[in-house]
């Protein structure tokens, strides 16, 4: 199965968040919409895990060289 794009996938998941907003549902089309909604957040999740472990910095070092490292997302205070 081809994995959807992040962007699409966001956009998707936002037009339920919007038609959940309205009400407008029953309760069981709400809960239908409620799960696609979870699994695509944990699909968008995934992808920027994904993406996360791919990040790179390039950290100068002495003499002008550079040294690949892993990105480390740094801890909020």
């Amino acid at each position: 199965m081809k994995e959807t794009s992040f962007e699409k996938t966001i956009e998707t998941l936002e037009k339920i968040v919007d038609e959940l907003e309205t009400g407008e549902f029953s309760l069981d089309s709400s809960m239908k919409k409620y799960e696609e909604g979870i699994k695509l957040a944990r699909t968008c999740r995934g992808q920027l895990d994904k993406a996360q472990k791919k990040i790179e910095v390039l950290i100068k070092k002495d003499k002008g060289m550079f040294e690949k490292k892993l990105f480390e997302e740094k801890a909020e205070d």
